[in-house]
């Protein structure tokens, strides 16, 4: 349970960091976002998803987890 605690908290640092310091940037990505066609979306959070199934993976097998 504490490591789901700390995946939770790293993701938000990461996400306070890109609004903090690029809220301009994040504003562009969602109109970028918006503008793509639903199935590109979802295979984009696909890949999202699959990268972070792998880094996960790569985390436990470097003992991290």
């Amino acid at each position: 349970m504490a490591w789901v605690l700390m995946a939770l908290g790293l993701v938000m640092i990461v996400e306070g960091l890109a609004y903090a310091l690029a809220p301009s940037l994040i504003e562009r990505v969602l109109e970028l976002l918006r503008s793509l066609p639903e199935g590109m979306r979802r295979q984009v959070g696909l890949l999202a998803l699959v990268s972070g199934l792998l880094l996960v993976w790569a985390a436990f097998q470097l003992g991290l987890g």
